[in-house]
């Protein structure tokens, strides 16, 4: 069976790292989380000091810094693992600090060349599962599958909400809800590779769906698309 290449885009919190995850193993696929990459790049900046108070971002400082700032992602347990210059940062990148930092990082263009350029060698041979903001449209403007995903705002947060409890790290819903909503804002409205949906993806809305459900819908356009 030729081995294809699949994108799977959508807004924040959707669940689009689960369900890749989930696709990669079943398909037996590479899974690649690209959002964070964007996240490994944001703490970077915040534990060097390249935030202001006002929240603008030090840019020259950043770009300097990028050929220093090595992603790679591992398989542990069975997991992908994000490591940031040797050091597992998993737990840390899903912080609500470093969500309400990852969109202007991932809106500055030496940063998404730098890592959209990484992501391509990852793919290029296909068999892979890539999630994130613009694979579909950008990264892998021509893979064989494309799914777009998305959910309201609402239900978002509460997922984004259960996941920190579960983690046994500090969350507040409304904090999550306003944290969604301003980064579909800015994700949406920035000037390079701003989320869209590609014409040619598939729209998921899983707001009432199982995962069960989700993974079911997901493996029956895989088979289409492979078939």
């Amino acid at each position: 069976m030729k081995q294809i290449t699949i994108a799977i885009d959508g807004h924040s919190s959707c669940g689009k790292s689960t369900m890749a995850k989930a696709l990669a193993r079943r398909v037996g696929y590479v899974y690649v989380d690209t959002g964070a990459m964007y996240r490994s790049v944001t703490l970077y900046a915040l534990r060097h000091g390249l935030f202001a108070a006002d929240g603008s971002i030090n840019t020259e400082a950043l770009r300097a810094a990028m050929a220093d700032i090595v992603i790679d992602q591992r398989l542990i347990d069975g997991t992908t693992t994000t490591f940031l210059n040797g050091e597992n940062v998993e737990r840390e990148i899903r912080s609500l600090e470093v969500s309400n930092h990852v969109s202007p990082i991932a809106a500055l263009d030496f940063v998404r060349t730098a890592l959209v350029a990484q992501q391509q060698r990852m793919g290029q041979d296909g068999g892979i599962v890539m999630d994130g903001r613009d694979i579909g449209t950008v990264v892998f403007p021509h893979a064989e599958l494309k799914i777009f995903v998305t959910a309201s705002a609402q239900v978002r947060a509460q997922r984004r909400y259960d996941e920190l409890q579960q983690k046994g790290m500090p969350a507040d819903y409304e904090a999550i809800l306003k944290n969604v909503e301003e980064r579909d804002y800015i994700d949406s409205h920035r000037e390079v590779s701003p989320l869209r949906q590609a014409p040619d993806a598939l729209l998921l809305d899983n707001s009432h769906m199982t995962i069960a459900e989700q993974d079911e819908w997901l493996i029956a356009r895989f088979r289409e698309a492979t078939a």
